[in-house]
């Protein structure tokens, strides 16, 4: 069940980013982050309050602020990244972040079979060979800095959010999503607009700000029950999806090197799922 959770959370982040990569092209990433974030909090607001008698508060607030503070920052990143580059590979470049997660995983006790560490690094050497043709140069370093800065950012949410949902996953979602929208709100203050987003533009944002949030969910519900370095080794193969998308959708054209990486990433999460 743990593992299907995980790669769960990757077939629906992978899904959201492409189709926020889309909105992104349209609108200011910054403008679409705040509209599918605010949203989602609406939407998120109503579940904390159905179960308001059930609410810990204990254990995920700190959490919460800094997967809140580390997750906007990497969606901004990421979501500027994609409406400048090209999504299939600076989705992969983005997962890498799954580093950070596993490395303090392994450093407060998680313990990974021989077979899983073999699983995860193929799963991280696949998604690195899918991102060769923007590791190589041969195309704008801008997507590259703005995706390694989504990847450290993306990699400190994961952990966070897997502390944090040890506790109560609905809550700390619920507290993510606050912070990051508290100051986003600040900003459209700041700035007096809020994008340009027109009211026909509500439904798409919503969708993709429910499917980030229900992505996130998995996450927390496969790493609250199992071991944080495997789980952000599986909920990172998302780009698998987003870059199949993009070649189905959009006939964006990879290379070899990028289906060999995507066969890789797949067997690592199979080896994974095995051990």
């Amino acid at each position: 069940m743990v593992t299907l959770f995980a790669l769960g959370s990757s077939l629906v982040w992978g899904t959201s980013d492409f189709f926020a990569g889309m909105a992104s092209k349209r609108r200011h990433p910054v403008a679409v982050v705040g509209w599918t974030q605010g949203l989602a909090l609406v939407a998120l607001t109503a579940l904390v309050l159905w179960n308001w008698g059930s609410v810990p508060w204990h254990g995920w607030p700190l959490w919460s602020v800094a997967a809140g503070l580390s997750g906007l920052a990497g969606l901004v990143c990421f979501y500027t990244a994609l409406s400048t580059g090209t999504m299939g590979v600076v989705a992969p470049i983005a997962s890498l972040g799954v580093i950070v997660p596993v490395t303090l995983g392994v450093a407060t006790g998680d313990q990974p079979s021989s077979w899983a560490w073999v699983g995860m690094v193929i799963a991280m050497v696949g998604v690195t060979l899918a991102s060769g043709p923007e590791l190589s140069g041969a195309v704008s370093g801008r997507p590259v800095l703005l995706a390694v800065g989504a990847a450290v950012c993306f990699g400190c949410t994961l952990f966070s959010l897997d502390r944090g949902a040890r506790s109560s996953t609905l809550m700390t979602l619920w507290g993510m999503r606050l912070t990051s929208v508290s100051l986003l709100l600040v900003l459209a203050l700041l700035l007096r607009t809020t994008g340009g987003v027109e009211r026909r533009e509500w439904p798409a944002l919503l969708a993709i700000g429910i499917g980030d949030l229900g992505a996130n969910a998995l996450f927390g519900l496969a790493s609250s029950r199992g071991s944080v370095s495997l789980t952000s080794v599986l909920g990172s193969l998302y780009p698998v999806v987003t870059a199949g998308l993009a070649w189905l959708v959009l006939k964006e054209r990879m290379r070899p090197v990028q289906y060999v990486g995507s066969v890789l990433a797949i067997a690592g999460a199979m080896v994974i799922a095995l051990a």
